[in-house]
C-alpha cells in the first residue's frame, strides 16, 4: 500500500484488513490442514452445517475430537458460514464498507451478462490448502473468469474481476457481504463501469445459489478426485477443467446445453 494522503491504518482500514495483517500470514498447523478438509467435504455437502453440527460430523465420519470453538476458528479461516439466517456473531463484515441491497428477488434472469454472481471458496492441496475466486453469468453459468490465491489478500479478486471486464460488461454484479467485495476498491471498478451492485443477506449464500453450485461441481468432478499436491498443481488442472466445465459438459438445467453455447447463443 502507497498513498500519498492516507496513512497505512487507514488504508488498512478502508481495504479491510488490520494493519499487523500487512505484515503477518496465519500459521495453520498440518493437523489442522486435515481438519480443514474434511470441514470443507462436509461443508460442500451440506452447506447449512453450522459450527455445532460440523463438530458433530467430524466426531461421527471422521473421529476427529476437537472443540467447538476450534471448529469455528478453522470456519472462519476458510471463509465457511452456514446458509440460515441468523445474530450476527463472530466475523463480521467490514463496518466501514457500504453495503448494497439484494437486487435480485424475484427478477427473472432472461439473458447472458444480466447477472454476473462471485465468491470465494477453499481448495484443499496435498501440501496445504489455496482459495478459490470466479465470476459467473448466472443465465449461462459460464464461468467468465477465476483466479487462485494462497492467501484471502484482496488482490486476487481484483486481478479476477478486471480480467472477466475485459471479455464483457454486466448489468448487476453480485455478491456476499465480505470485505473482498464490499471494499472500494472492488466496489469502485463496479460503480465506475456502470455496473449495479447487489449482496447477499448475511449467512445466506443460497441467494449466491449458482456459484454455490458450480463450488459444489468443480470440488466434486476435480478437486477430489485430482488431490492436487501444490498450488501450481492446482492452477495447471483447473486450467484444463473450466474449458470442460464451460465448453463440453452439458448442463441438465441448461437443456442439455453447454455454458459457452448459451453464453455466447443467449
Amino acid at each position: 500500500m502507497d498513498h500519498p494522503s492516507l496513512s497505512i491504518v487507514r488504508q488498512t482500514q478502508l481495504v479491510g484488513v488490520s494493519k499487523s495483517g500487512l505484515y503477518y500470514e496465519p500459521v495453520v498447523s498440518a493437523q489442522d490442514v486435515l481438519v480443514m478438509n474434511a470441514l470443507d467435504e462436509i461443508y460442500t455437502a451440506c452447506p447449512f452445517y453450522g459450527s455445532r453440527r460440523m463438530k458433530v460430523e467430524l466426531e461421527r465420519t471422521q473421529k476427529i475430537y476437537i472443540c467447538r470453538d476450534h471448529v469455528r476458528r478453522l470456519m472462519a479461516e476458510m471463509g465457511l458460514e452456514a446458509i440460515y439466517p441468523k445474530k450476527r456473531t463472530g466475523s463480521e463484515p467490514n463496518q466501514l464498507h457500504k453495503k448494497y441491497p439484494y437486487l435480485l428477488k424475484n427478477l427473472p434472469i432472461t439473458h447472458p451478462n444480466q447477472v454476473w454472481g462471485t465468491d470465494i471458496t477453499y481448495i484443499r492441496l496435498a501440501k496445504g490448502f489455496c482459495y478459490l475466486v470466479a465470476l459467473i453469468d448466472w443465465y449461462s453459468r459460464y464461468v467468465i473468469a477465476w483466479q487462485l490465491s494462497d492467501t484471502l489478500h484482496m488482490d486476487f479478486c481484483l486481478e479476477n474481476l478486471n480480467r472477466a471486464l475485459t471479455q464483457a460488461t454486466p448489468a448487476i454484479h453480485n455478491s456476499d457481504q465480505g470485505s473482498h467485495f464490499t471494499s472500494p476498491n472492488y466496489t469502485d471498478i463496479l460503480t465506475k463501469g456502470g455496473i449495479q451492485i447487489s449482496m447477499d443477506g448475511r449467512g445466506r449464500c443460497m441467494d449466491n445459489i449458482f456459484t454455490e453450485r458450480l463450488w459444489r461441481t468443480v470440488k466434486y468432478e476435480d478437486i477430489y478426485i485430482k488431490s492436487y499436491a501444490t498450488l501450481d498443481d492446482a492452477r495447471e488442472g483447473l486450467n484444463l477443467y473450466f474449458p470442460f466445465y464451460n465448453k463440453k459438459r452439458p448442463h441438465q438445467s441448461l437443456n442439455y446445453q453447454t455454458p459457452e453455447e448459451l453464453y455466447h447463443g443467449g
